[in-house]
């Protein structure tokens, strides 16, 4: 593994690989053990969408493992000013050894990583959200144990995390079924890969997709970038849901997930979120330990 640009371009043993790293991370964090294996090191982290999370784990997980990291704002650098993406690439890897991008499209992602000489890392484009998903990953195998025999049910937009959540899910043996209007399905190319692997069901029956859920997750219906459609897309999710009718399809002791922020009373009732908060935000924490754990991988010299 050079770089971290999408779960597709991992093997399934890889993956694995780092949610082992992961959970090592995080038994060293919570007993307060010293980990600072990237010394020394520096990580830029260059940002075209705001974020809490992200902006947060990233800064604080290259604390913990003893390097740097340094907010880069797009609008505060060149690149946001018309530098051509493989110019800044170019640059900024005579300066750093890693570099954590949170952006609109995926193109300029895999420009950085065409161009750079140092570890690209996605923290989120228009695609795909693999940080996420593999923070999602780490925090199933916590409570289920094992990722055989499970089924994840995503309950929204055929989002860049329905994306994700497909070929996450579908990698580690899960069944993966996406709720979704049909006017709002994810990438055909993966919903393809997804339908060869005889694992993935897509459909606008939410009832029928949550039956038998493991796992029920959903996100915002208007995500970043989105803010003016808001009011259009209340109407065309409503019902795509995580409300008590749908708690009861899925299997009696199914988790609930969401990437967050949430908003309450949309795509997730308030009940259904607090009597299920111990899952999201452990999830929310892992974000801070896999996140590590890609970092670690690609830095480590």
């Amino acid at each position: 593994m050079n770089h971290f640009l999408t779960l597709m371009d991992c093997t399934p043993e890889e993956i694995v690989d780092l949610l082992d790293v992961a959970d090592q991370l995080k038994y060293e964090n919570h007993h307060n053990i010293p980990h600072k294996h990237l010394d020394g090191c520096t990580l830029g982290m260059i940002f075209a969408k705001s974020s809490t999370r992200t902006r947060v784990s990233f800064e604080v997980g290259m604390y913990q493992l003893g390097g740097q990291a340094l907010f880069l704002s797009s609008n505060d650098i060149q690149l946001g000013r018309g530098e051509p993406v493989r110019d800044t690439a170019r640059v900024l890897s005579r300066y750093l050894d890693g570099i954590m991008i949170r952006t609109f499209k995926q193109s300029d992602v895999e420009e950085l990583a065409s161009y750079g000489s140092i570890p690209i890392i996605n923290g989120l484009t228009d695609y795909c959200h693999p940080c996420q998903v593999l923070a999602d990953l780490q925090t199933i195998r916590e409570y289920k144990k094992s990722f055989k025999g499970l089924k994840l049910t995503f309950i929204g937009d055929g989002n860049n995390m329905a994306n994700s959540l497909i070929v996450g899910s579908i990698k580690m043996g899960m069944q993966c079924a996406i709720a979704c209007p049909k006017t709002h399905q994810p990438d055909e190319a993966l919903m393809k890969w997804g339908f060869d692997q005889g694992l993935l069901t897509v459909t606008d029956n939410i009832e029928e997709a949550a039956a038998g859920a493991d796992i029920l997750y959903t996100d915002v219906w208007a995500s970043m970038g989105q803010e003016a459609e808001a009011e259009r897309r209340k109407k065309i999710f409503a019902g795509f849901q995580i409300n008590s009718k749908v708690m009861e399809a899925a299997n009696p002791d199914a988790m609930v997930l969401h990437c967050l922020p949430a908003h309450r009373g949309e795509e997730i009732t308030d009940d259904v979120l607090e009597s299920h908060a111990d899952n999201i935000f452990d999830e929310a924490e892992n974000r801070l330990h896999a996140q590590k754990a890609v970092m670690l991988t690609l830095m480590r010299k």
